[in-house]
């Protein structure tokens, strides 16, 4: 048999083992390849083997280095979207916490604001109170003086008026002459009166009991004045104590409420800051999530892993390759 009958014959051969290569692996090219091959002369196809081994190595390259570049793109971009999504959660979080405690503060605020004002009122009151007792108290007790005094004086006129009377009785008995001597000696005359049957010398025993009951008097006026006293000066010390426990607590509580106030305008500011953060933040994790959106169609494998098409493409440059060989030989 001549070579030139030899040729398509081979070229029959290479086409169906490509053919059926192409079958096997479910590759497109090998199929399209072989339908040519056993259409075009034999210098062409063995220049067509070569040109499509070419072109396989050049796109196992080049996917090669896309790989390389998704592999690179896609574990960078992984890290972006865990941190900012990390970052994000503990703004938010930080937020939450700012905003509850901003809160928190504004109540203790006005819980201490409304505790200052119930001492300041207390303490009006208190003084309101404190100065009328001490007007009623020194009232009570210059009265009870005044009455003292009054009843001293009363006192001393009784007793000035029963001495004096028991003493111009005594001066009868004993006589100033010698007729009112000789009178009083002799006793009351018969003819007298039953009233002067005996020496004038006052009611001496009515003097006793008006006496007795104004030195009661006085004393019940002397025990007010002392009670009053006593009562006026445990009353201010008992208001001395108070103001100084009010003003204790009113000073604690302002230093308080100055702290609050200014804690709470700091925490306002970190809450602005961290919001204005954490809107920043949210930014970066959407683009960093666009961008994924845009690697996954070249970087992502659909359905196919890039271990599996290096497989497929290396099986199809050794069919090749063995196609070669048959044309070879």
């Amino acid at each position: 048999m001549s070579s030139k009958a030899q040729v398509p014959e081979v070229q029959r051969h290479v086409a169906q083992f490509l053919q059926a290569r192409g079958a096997k692996l479910g590759s497109k090219q090998l199929s399209m390849l072989a339908a040519q091959i056993a259409a075009d002369p034999f210098g062409k196809v063995k220049k067509m083997i070569d040109g499509m081994i070419t072109r396989l190595l050049e796109e196992a390259n080049e996917e090669s280095d896309h790989k390389g570049w998704c592999d690179k793109e896609m574990g960078t971009n992984k890290q972006t979207r865990e941190d900012k999504t990390e970052q994000v959660n503990s703004l938010q979080a930080e937020c939450d916490k700012l905003s509850a405690d901003i809160t928190t503060h504004g109540q203790q605020i006005a819980d201490l604001a409304d505790g200052i004002a119930e001492i300041s009122q207390n303490v009006v009151e208190a003084t309101k109170v404190r100065k009328d007792d001490a007007a009623k108290n020194k009232q009570t007790i210059a009265d009870a003086t005044e009455a003292q005094t009054a009843v001293a004086q009363a006192l001393q006129v009784l007793k000035d008026f029963y001495a004096k009377a028991a003493a111009g009785a005594e001066n009868l008995k004993m006589g100033y002459d010698g007729r009112t001597r000789a009178a009083l000696i002799q006793g009351p005359a018969d003819d007298a009166p039953e009233t002067f049957d005996a020496e004038f010398k006052g009611n001496q025993d009515a003097a006793g009991g008006v006496v007795g009951m104004l030195e009661v008097i006085q004393s019940d006026f002397s025990k007010l004045e002392a009670t009053t006293a006593a009562a006026e000066e445990s009353a201010d010390k008992e208001f001395g104590r108070f103001m100084a426990e009010a003003n204790k607590d009113k000073a604690v509580k302002n230093a308080d409420l100055d702290h609050k106030t200014r804690s709470k305008t700091q925490k306002e500011s970190d809450l602005n800051d961290t919001t204005k953060d954490l809107k920043g933040t949210e930014k970066e994790l959407q683009s960093a999530k666009f961008y994924y959106d845009k690697l996954k169609p070249s970087c992502v494998d659909a359905g196919v892993s890039y271990d599996e098409r290096v497989g497929a493409r290396e099986a199809e440059i050794q069919s090749l390759r063995e196609a070669l060989e048959i044309l070879s030989s």
